[in-house]
């Protein structure tokens, strides 16, 4: 899937679909591959201040999914180029 694609379908994505998504956990130099599955409560494009020494009007968003897996536990999953989400 390319990142248009996903894109594409993050914009259709409303709340109550089931998705599952393949993504990379990182901790330090450590990572995990996961997937998370689980029905949409939201979606929103967050703005965040990750990048060290950028200018004041730089603006950096990350698309972000809160899902509510089988366990009632509400996770939030920040997509990627690396991502791999699927509408089930």
């Amino acid at each position: 899937m390319s990142q248009a694609e996903m894109l594409e379908l993050f914009a259709d994505l409303q709340p109550g679909d089931r998705v599952q998504c393949d993504h990379e956990v990182k901790v330090g130099f450590r990572k995990w591959h996961t997937t998370t599955i689980g029905t949409v409560v939201r979606k929103e494009r967050r703005r965040h201040s990750l990048h060290f020494r950028r200018n004041a009007d730089d603006k950096v968003y990350s698309d972000v999914i809160v899902i509510k897996r089988e366990s009632g536990e509400l996770t939030t999953v920040m997509l990627d180029e690396f991502s791999v989400l699927k509408k089930l």
